[in-house]
């Protein structure tokens, strides 16, 4: 029978594809190669059986176990989970060597392998963070007859390749994303009934150990009729219903992060002591601008006043005789919560953990090298390794009163991977360690309720789904901070994939409007407006003037009410972005069934006309009463005029406005 509705033809259309219905084993999206034999699905061979069904009631979905066993002792477990209300399949798989030999060669590994039934298809896919401006780019590829793939590189699944992708078809599409931490790949194999999609772990042909176990990246479908707005909001609004972590039990808000920087001119945070933490704590509250988050990022521990000198997680005593923990005390007294940074994978030649347990150091062949030569990677696929992180990190979270752990990974770890494989191992460490990985974020959130996790690696290179199902993102780039073209194209990806982030309100460009190494403002108003984000570190100084607080205060009150649009409503860009200081830069939010939001218009230091008409996402049969964020100035505008000429506006080249809304019956 024919569904009648969007939502019945979205969810009909994973049905026997990647939907699992309770029986029919061998149509389950898991195939891989045994000693060079294919095996689909779960076999007969297998004895598979639904042996586990859960419920998270928390974030309303069920998970459903599937697993089987063959007579060479070669174990599977799936892992398929739906969500209520949503049009989304979720795989994930495990193999285990349950036998007392080594298995046959596992290779050819994927989750998926099922046809998306479509005409016409078309991949909307980008590029990941590049730690250059060249990142976060958005393309639009015509997948022909044939094969295609797409992959990351250097064992950081946002480079590359960026694991969020939608397949579009003439009348419907598919949001996908990719679960790995490590390096992955995704297959488009384009055919007259539609294009077959695959995900896998991008080098794995091993045999596994007595024992051994092995994962594949999960696989996210979801299915979604309609128009690329439509497709883009619906996955957002699963986002934050069903993927971003909470926050103590209630929906992560806005955040306001503040911090020092460069204290006596020393990097980063290695001039940081507890005195001049709790001082600046204090100058910031009694000046109006009190914080959410207090961040205290890299060089806390011994490293020389080099921060980028690693392997040592014992606070430096010459800053901190007494510890990290009565700053952390000073923020809970004060509603406050304090980030601390970390970076345990990456090892510094000669600390304490490289001349303590060198064997748990993975070191790079020098003809593969990817890193500075004094860095080398820590092993998180050694049961003891990793046994050692946990403790060691736990205990400082819990010493230091630490509200949100941030872990940043400025390696490449592909490289140190591969040289310590062993012949027929090829991608056994890469695996091994990413389980690793996972573990070691499960366990401290286990032990630390209401603990957040920042993810960052050299900005938002490691930001798969299975890390934002652990985390979110307060540091989305290294690039282009105070760049506001380049900050455009990074948010309006962002906004679509992972609607959680935070932007600082730097500005780089010079008095010509041109942004050039070395240039800088001070903060003003057009930084803020630029930085129009969920969370938001303000780079006005504890010790900055009277009329600097008072711009801060004033316009941090602007973002702290549009910053819930931001989470709750849709997102509609109104304009594109190419990056380029010569163009206007427009976006909406709107907030379903509640007739409300705002809208935004950035002049670029270049931009021309000086008049630009916005292209709102607008209700005809309402009115749209606007206020400006700033001024207070309201006017009222007719949904239909709206929707026939848009919402015109006059503004001087570098400024913006931002226009509240609501909405009533004409």
């Amino acid at each position: 029978m024919e569904k009648n509705t969007p939502a019945e033809r979205n969810f009909d259309r994973l049905n026997g594809v990647f939907a699992f219905d309770g029986g029919n084993f061998e149509d389950i999206p898991l195939s891989f190669r045994s000693g060079g034999r294919l095996i689909e699905g779960i076999p007969g061979e297998f004895s598979p059986a639904v042996t586990e069904k859960r419920r998270d009631f928390e974030k309303k979905k069920d998970v459903t176990v599937i697993t089987g066993r063959n007579a060479e002792g070669i174990d599977i477990r799936a892992e398929y989970t739906r969500y209520d209300g949503f049009p989304v399949a979720e795989w994930v798989f495990f193999i285990t060597n349950a036998g007392e030999s080594d298995s046959p060669v596992i290779s050819d590994l994927f989750v998926g392998g099922k046809t998306l039934k479509g005409k016409n298809p078309v991949l909307y896919h980008g590029n990941g963070d590049t730690c250059d401006p060249s990142g976060y780019e958005l393309w639009e590829t015509e997948l022909k007859p044939g094969r295609f793939e797409i992959a990351s590189e250097r064992g950081i699944p946002c480079f590359g390749a960026f694991p969020y992708f939608r397949v579009i078809f003439d009348d419907w599409c598919a949001n996908c994303a990719v679960g790995w931490s490590g390096d992955w790949k995704a297959v488009f194999e384009t055919g007259e009934e539609g294009v077959r999609l695959s995900a896998g772990q991008k080098r794995l042909r091993t045999y596994l150990k007595p024992g051994e176990t092995i994962r594949t990246p999960s696989l996210t479908v979801m299915a979604c009729e309609g128009s690329a707005d439509r497709a883009r909001n619906m996955w957002r609004r699963w986002y934050f219903a069903e993927v971003i972590p909470s926050d103590g039990g209630k929906p992560i808000g806005p955040m306001l992060c503040l911090h020092t920087w460069m204290i006596d001119g020393k990097l980063e945070f290695c001039g940081c002591t507890e005195e001049n933490q709790k001082n600046a704590i204090d100058t910031y509250i009694e000046k109006g601008m009190k914080p959410d988050v207090w961040w205290i990022d890299a060089g806390w521990y011994p490293c020389g006043d080099d921060w980028t000198v690693t392997g040592d997680w014992r606070h430096n005593p010459d800053n901190w005789p007494n510890g990290l923990g009565p700053v952390g005390e000073k923020c809970r007294e004060n509603g406050i919560k304090l980030l601390l940074w970390f970076e345990p994978e990456r090892v510094h030649r000669g600390t304490w953990l490289h001349v303590n347990h060198p064997e748990w150091i993975l070191e790079e062949r020098e003809d593969e090298r990817l890193n500075h030569p004094n860095y080398m990677l820590l092993n998180l696929g050694d049961r003891d390794c990793l046994d050692w992180v946990i403790e060691t990190v736990d205990s400082k979270i819990k010493e230091y009163k630490v509200d949100i752990y941030r872990q940043d990974f400025n390696f490449a770890p592909a490289s140190a991977w591969k040289a310590a494989e062993t012949e027929n191992r090829e991608g056994a460490v890469e695996n091994a360690h990413i389980q690793g990985y996972y573990r070691f974020w499960d366990t401290l959130l286990e032990r630390n309720p209401g603990l957040i996790i920042d993810s960052c690696s050299s900005g938002g290179r490691r930001n798969d789904i299975e890390t934002m199902k652990r985390a979110v993102t307060l540091h989305y780039t290294d690039v282009g901070y105070g760049v506001h073209p380049i900050k455009q194209k990074q948010h309006r990806e962002m906004f679509e994939w992972i609607p959680y982030f935070r932007a600082h309100n730097y500005n780089w460009d010079d008095e010509n409007g041109d942004y050039t190494p070395g240039a800088s403002r001070p903060v003003d108003e057009f930084g803020y407006q630029c930085a129009m984000a969920p969370a938001l570190t303000s780079m006005v100084e504890y010790y900055d003037s009277k009329e600097m607080f008072e711009m801060g205060n004033r316009m941090t009150a602007l973002w702290r009410r549009a910053a819930p649009y931001m989470i709750e409503g849709d997102y509609y860009p109104l304009t594109v972005c190419r990056m380029s200081n010569g163009d206007y830069y427009a976006m909406q939010f709107d907030v379903p069934g509640k007739g409300e939001g705002f809208v935004q218009i950035v002049r670029n230091t270049k931009a021309e006309p000086d008049v630009f008409t916005a292209k709102m996402e607008v209700c005809e049969d309402l009115v749209y009463r606007f206020e400006n964020g700033l001024t207070g100035e309201c006017f009222e505008i007719a949904g239909r005029q709206l929707a026939q000429d848009g919402l015109t506006v006059e503004i001087p080249k570098r400024s913006a406005v931002l226009y509240f809304y609501k909405t009533r019956e004409a």
